[in-house]
């Protein structure tokens, strides 16, 4: 039979009505076992750390209002799923006095650990698979004990091996007996069964690595939109729905700001030959993208992306060609920040770097100076069209060029891997770059 890992994000868990849509959709793949990977209700895991550092900074009524609050949203919507049972509310209440007297031991010693704050992020997703499993009328697994990882609080490596060898223990049983469980997404535990988190993307992350230990027939992550747009649909409304695609066009739209999936959280599983699919809660019988190993999207362009506040600075040196290692300095000095570098352009005795805008711009100006004049350029954007063939597509060239023909650019990069052509515009063109892009490639017959 087959087995589906089924990843169901904030929005899709983020009322009883929506939990309720989850429940009906797990149960249209009937026919396969089915493991339901959920997320935080949404806001609650903001809610959850704001509560925290309210209680570090000694502000104790404001944190016990907003984990008040916590409690009375799941168990109003265990009333509504009509679930509030004494089992499912003795659930969530010890959840809920567990925090409390974290709250009050963070309060008074004033000091909040990273260890501490993963068990305390770590509620949201056992909160919401409470009422999950309850509604499902399925067994609940405590992710923690098959996701395992190292100790490193709030960014959590996992373990795959400890992870293959604990679904084999704990999750491979449950299977033979149920068709469906309810599971979290973003938490594990370390070797000391202490409570980790898996940072950005967690819950992606988790469902990735439980395809890849059980080799999952399919992983569908569930979001808010049809899966990868051509566009992000608030800038572009006719953007649309981009069917097959390669893992590092994936990867390569997500670095450039299209955030329905971080592609690295799924690798495991297409590491291990699992095809992820990523589909919407709204219109579950709608379109859909599916990233599959070895499969491409066969397109000069699938996509393109814009990532806004960036920043630009370019240091010119006129004898930058005769000093040796004059890049090895450059460098050294955002490596010494822990600034990571976007796109690069040389010439004779200039070099311009595209860096976040929310890098320590003044500090990296006085450590360049020292090597050259520095000028910075804020409030750009870089534009990214992604696509497997687009190195082997010369035509691509000539159609962004005349795309934006009437819009100023700073810097233009082909990218290393082949397959992203880069242009960075002052933001406030960005989004007529992007809407004339869409045009040229999508709605004019260009790819």
């Amino acid at each position: 039979m087959n087995t589906l890992v089924m990843k169901f994000g904030g929005t899709s868990m983020g009322s009883a009505a929506r939990i309720r849509d989850v429940a009906r959709i797990v149960g249209s793949r009937n026919g396969s076992k089915r493991i339901v990977v959920v997320s935080a209700m949404s806001g609650i895991t903001n809610t959850l750390f704001e509560m925290a550092e309210a209680a570090r900074h000694h502000d104790l009524d404001r944190a016990v209002q907003l984990l008040s609050k916590i409690e009375q949203n799941h168990i109003e919507t265990a009333r509504s799923l009509d679930v509030a049972s004494p089992d499912t509310i003795g659930g969530i209440k010890e959840i809920i006095e567990n925090l409390q007297r974290r709250i009050r031991g963070i309060d008074l010693l004033g000091e909040l650990s990273p260890r501490i704050m993963d068990e305390i992020a770590s509620a949201g997703e056992r909160l919401s698979s409470i009422l999950a499993a309850a509604f499902m009328k399925c067994p609940l697994l405590d992710a923690r004990k098959v996701i395992k990882t190292d100790s490193h609080f709030g960014r959590a490596r996992p373990k795959a091996a400890s992870i293959k060898k604990a679904v084999s223990l704990y999750l491979t049983p449950l299977l033979d007996s149920y068709d469906v469980i309810v599971t979290q997404g973003y938490i594990g535990s370390d070797d000391a069964e202490d409570t980790t988190t898996l940072g950005r993307g967690g819950s992606d992350f988790s469902a990735g690595l439980l395809g890849a230990a059980i080799q999952a027939s399919e992983i569908e992550i569930w979001t808010d939109v049809e899966g990868i747009l051509t566009a992000d649909p608030r800038i572009v409304p006719s953007a649309k729905t981009v069917e097959i695609l390669s893992y590092d066009e994936a990867a390569e739209l997500a670095s450039y700001g299209a955030k329905v999936l971080h592609p690295a959280t799924v690798r495991p599983a297409l590491d291990a030959g699992v095809p992820v699919t990523i589909r919407s809660t709204f219109k579950p019988e709608g379109m859909y993208s599916t990233i599959s190993p070895g499969e491409s999207s066969g397109r000069p362009c699938v996509a393109i992306a814009m990532r806004r506040n960036v920043a630009i600075i370019s240091v010119t040196q006129e004898s930058m060609t005769e000093q040796a290692g004059f890049l090895a300095k450059l460098f050294d000095v955002f490596g010494r920040r822990g600034v990571s570098v976007d796109l690069v352009s040389t010439s004779e005795i200039c070099v311009s770097v595209s860096l976040d805008g929310g890098a320590p711009l003044d500090a990296l100006m006085q450590d360049l100076e020292k090597l050259g004049k520095v000028s910075i350029a804020q409030e750009r954007a870089v534009i990214a069209v992604v696509g497997d063939l687009l190195r082997k597509t010369p035509e691509v060239l000539r159609t962004t060029f005349v795309a934006i023909d009437h819009i100023p650019v700073d810097i233009i990069s082909m990218g290393a891997n082949a397959i992203n052509l880069s242009v960075i515009v002052q933001e406030q063109d960005a989004e007529r770059a992007m809407r004339s892009l869409h045009q040229a490639f999508f709605e004019g017959g260009a790819a």
